[in-house]
Formats: structure tokens, sequence, C-alpha cells
């Protein structure tokens, strides 16, 4: 069981002299892309696992209890049977890592995952998703109510003007008062990198969010946009990195927005085996952000299976 990332002091000195060689982002990026690829031979393996890393996702506003329904569904049964069948995966072995809607879908997603007997948590936006432009008193009540409408995750956003200002100090309290409110629930705390400007920030940030008890820190809404990159995801890996050496707690992370085919989770996949090692690539410290990803996992792992390739409409979630 892992330790639950209890937060420190704000270190200010520590955020204020950090920095990010851009250069040296991009040549490790390229280096991994070019030299550290998963073999044609394990792939199928690879991406069969990645989807107890997804965090199923509908966030529309059309959404209603007949599609919440629909995706509580898919996340315990992702597979269809003839497909498990044939990768030896048994009925009920392998489910999503948690299904997330808005607070007002919280209580037709638990009621979901209740009348299948599965064993996937529920997570929620909060805090004024995506802008968070609320007040901090309305972001921590959207909190309160998704955590007593039976979410256990909580992906909040934070206040983009605080960090872009450098306001690290009011950031970080407004952080500490949301991971309060989030109680037994995880925080995921959506640093919306698309609007930070460089990769120090997005550093710095990534920091401050660990230091106020986050459980997991997230790239992005998906509705920036830029979301989730490789490069960005590289620098919250060493922020994550550097915070557990000197803390000794272990934060995970979750990418997020444009994370939509098998390719792009491989590559992920890979980023956290080599920069943070294989514990980072089970749920309990790893997510992707995604609603579109599976069906393509999906098509894949049928062509691996008997060389055939559905379209995408003929998948079970078209």
């Amino acid at each position: 069981m892992l330790e639950r990332n209890s937060g420190i002091p704000l270190d200010l000195g520590w955020v204020n002299r950090s920095c990010v060689n851009d250069q040296a982002v991009k040549g490790r990026i390229q280096d991994l892309l070019s030299s550290r690829l998963i073999h044609a031979d394990h792939q199928a393996e690879w991406l069969a696992r990645s989807i107890q890393c997804i965090d199923l996702t509908t966030l529309a506003g059309d959404d209603c209890p007949s599609n919440v329904a629909r995706l509580c569904s898919k996340a315990a049964n992702p597979l269809s049977d003839d497909l498990a069948n044939a990768l030896h995966i048994k009925r009920g072995q392998l489910t999503t890592g948690a299904v997330c809607v808005y607070p007002a879908r919280i209580a037709d997603a638990c009621r979901g995952i209740e009348r299948l007997g599965a064993n996937i948590p529920v997570a929620s936006v909060a805090t004024g998703f995506p802008t968070g432009q609320t007040s901090l008193k309305i972001r921590l009540e959207e909190i309160e109510f998704a955590v007593q409408s039976g979410a256990k995750e909580i992906d909040i956003v934070i206040n983009r003007e605080l960090a872009l200002a450098q306001k690290w100090g009011e950031l970080y309290n407004e952080l500490v008062k949301m991971r309060q409110a989030c109680g037994e629930s995880h925080m995921k705390s959506i640093l919306a990198v698309g609007e930070l400007c460089n990769l120090t920030n997005i550093y710095k940030a990534s920091l401050v969010a660990m230091m106020a008890g986050s459980d997991f820190i997230k790239t992005s809404t998906g509705k920036e946009t830029v979301n989730a990159t490789l490069p960005i995801g590289l620098v919250m890996c060493r922020a994550i990195r550097a915070y557990n050496r000197k803390t000794g707690f272990k934060v995970g992370f979750k990418p997020a927005g444009g994370i939509r085919t098998s390719k792009d989770v491989l590559q992920w996949m890979t980023l956290m085996k080599e920069e943070l090692g294989d514990d980072y690539l089970t749920p309990d410290l790893f997510r992707i952000g995604a609603s579109a990803l599976l069906t393509d996992i999906e098509r894949n792992l049928a062509n691996h299976a008997d060389g055939g390739y559905f379209l995408a409409e003929e998948m079970p979630m078209a």
C-alpha cells in the first residue's frame, strides 16, 4: 500500500531557484523516441496493461444517466468477450483505472459501478473546471459536494493567475485548503500546462502542487490549446522524482488531452518506465485522461489477436 503524500511546508527557495533547460528536455525526448521503443512482440501486452491506467471520461454538456451507465459498463468490461478470451483475460479481471464525470453525474456513476459489482473508483472534476474562474469558496464547496456524492478522486484545477504571477505562496495556500476539502478522496491537481507559458513555470507549479499534498499532478483539462506533450510530461516527471528524493513520497502522474492512439500511449508508458520506473506503470501512480483512446487500443488488440482491424464505429463505445 502506497503511503499517501501528506505534503510539506512550502519551500520557496526550492521553487524559486528551479529552472528548466529547454534544449536538454528536447534532446531527452528525441532519445526516448529513437532508442527506447517497445518491441512489436510486446506491444499487445503493454496496451492491455495500459487499459488499467485509463480514467475513462465523459465531460460533455449532454451527459445523462444513460450515457454514464454505458461508460461504467465499458470501464468494467473494456474489451469484448471474444477479444478478452483470445487474450486469455477473464471477465472482470481487467478494468479501467476510474470513470471520470462532472459532479452532477457522480451519483449516476456510483450507481452504475455498484450495479455492475465492479471495484472502480469514481473520479470527478471540480473547482470550476476547466477554467477555475470562480471564488475559492465556491470551488471548495464543489469539492465537498463531489466527495459527499461519492467521488473517491477529485481532479481540481489550479489558479493559473497565481502561477503566472509567481504568487506561489497564495497558490500553495489555496491547494492546501482544497486538499483538506478532499478528505480521504485523492486529489489530482490539474496544472493546465498550456496556459503556464514555459517549462520552468510548469516545473515550479508541479512542486507547489505536490508540497500542498496532491496525490497526482495532471497536465491538462483537455480544453486548452496545448495539452499533454512528451516534453511537458518529462518536466513533470522530473519534478515528481525530485520531490520523492526529498520527501520520500511518491506522487502520481496523469497526462490528459490529446492522447488518442495506441502509439501515443506506448510513448507515454515508455517515458514513465524510463524516468520513474516500473512502479509508475500501475494505476496507483499513473493515469491517462482519455475518452477515445480505449477504442483505438481495442482495435489494435483485435488486430493482434486475429489479424482483423475493425473500424472505430464497429467498437462498442463508438
